[in-house]
């Protein structure tokens, strides 16, 4: 087996990881990464594959699972709970009652949220120059998933950084004090779900999470533990790789002449997933092998843990054409971006929503846009996202 050695933290890595990606792709097995001591798939076929084969999942095998450390227990006992990280039949059961609640339909119904939201912050833009990503990519995610589950929005910059805090437990930078921050905010975020969703239960509205609360199976509902788990889960995706998807989306508009016609409504579409191709928000997802298995000229075993490098499968020039060429005009190919298989991410169709509706606004809105600072990309992978984008109008 090939092995590469890169460190995630590294500063021409991290603000751009592609040339690596596509040397990693001519290898015709899994490489060996030695910083993270795992095997990795970098081709799209590859990644694809085990993304849908029941012999890979996110739960840790039986006999590799470890006490959490005390100081970690908070943030844990949210993970016990979380369809992230479980496999059949738990997986099975609580995205099931997930699905039951958070329906095509009530996210649809969201376009006209979203499109005043985009007017009234771009309202407030200052008049020569702003910061896209806390005035704008920030704010539309958090606010409407909040929205959508009845939480106050009064609430949004606690969520945000709760969030932000929590999120840093998948981050190659990841310290002591980092997890302290996510052990803390996990217990915060917790605590305060708790509160409200019992509010919930006595004085239920028309949103998510009394839906939530009433979403039954065969008799089965959500426990406490599980609806905390599932609305901070909800809370904390339902933003965090769309704010990456739609700063990096405006960068790569801005960058290759923000077309008008990009933004019609019979080219949007292919707008939204040529940027999630092009610059996705989440570079690496890991899986664990369930038995011996051969693939890919390989041989893995039971307890294996594999990344599979979502940021290299959209750059495959295996599938796509001038795979590292921005077209928001390319045609609409499966991309892996959201995942796949069981655990392809719920909130997907909310995320594209969210861009087709947004990034029209903005550009019809700020046509002229140009970079006041080169976009610089923060530290934070296996995310993959802006520290700011500040752009004069």
């Amino acid at each position: 087996m090939n092995s590469l050695e890169q460190s995630p933290t590294d500063p021409q890595f991290v603000q751009d990881p592609y040339p690596l990606y596509s040397e990693a792709r001519q290898s015709r097995q899994p490489i060996f990464w030695q910083d993270y001591e795992m095997k990795s798939l970098f081709r799209f076929d590859e990644v694809a594959h085990v993304l849908k084969d029941k012999r890979f999942g996110r739960e840790v095998p039986q006999e590799d699972q470890r006490t959490p450390p005390d100081h970690l227990t908070p943030f844990y006992d949210i993970e016990a709970h979380s369809m992230l990280e479980l496999e059949a039949p738990r997986h099975t059961r609580l995205r099931g009652l997930v699905l039951r609640a958070f329906t095509s339909r009530r996210i649809a119904s969201l376009a006209p949220d979203i499109a005043q939201l985009a007017h009234n912050l771009i309202d407030t833009f200052p008049k020569d120059r702003v910061d896209l990503i806390p005035a704008y990519a920030n704010q539309i995610p958090v606010i409407i998933i909040a929205r959508l589950l009845g939480v106050p929005e009064s609430m949004a910059p606690d969520s945000l950084k709760w969030s932000n805090d929590m999120v840093m437990m998948y981050q190659a930078k990841r310290t002591r004090q980092h997890e302290e921050q996510a052990a803390q905010s996990s217990k915060e975020f917790s605590d305060f779900m708790r509160g409200y969703i019992e509010q919930k239960r006595h004085k239920p509205a028309d949103d998510l999470i009394t839906h939530l609360i009433a979403a039954e199976e065969q008799g089965d509902k959500l426990s406490t533990d599980e609806l905390i788990t599932t609305c901070i889960l909800l809370l904390n995706a339902g933003h965090e790789a769309t704010v990456h998807t739609m700063g990096n989306g405006i960068k790569a508009l801005i960058e290759h002449g923000s077309n008008p016609e990009w933004f019609k409504e019979d080219v949007i579409d292919r707008c939204v997933e040529e940027i999630l191709r092009y610059d996705p928000p989440l570079h690496m997802f890991t899986r664990y092998c369930y038995e011996d298995c051969d693939l890919f000229g390989h041989h893995f075993e039971r307890g294996d843990q594999v990344a599979l490098m979502l940021g290299s499968t959209g750059r495959d020039p295996n599938v796509w054409e001038k795979a590292d060429q921005f077209d928001p005009t390319r045609a609409i190919k499966k991309n892996t971006a959201f995942g796949g298989g069981i655990h392809f991410c719920v909130g997907a169709p909310l995320a594209r929503l969210e861009l087709r509706v947004a990034l029209p606004i903005l550009f019809e809105r700020h046509p002229n846009m140009a970079f006041e600072t080169p976009p610089v990309y923060g530290d934070v992978y296996h995310f993959h996202g802006l520290e700011a984008l500040k752009v004069t109008l």
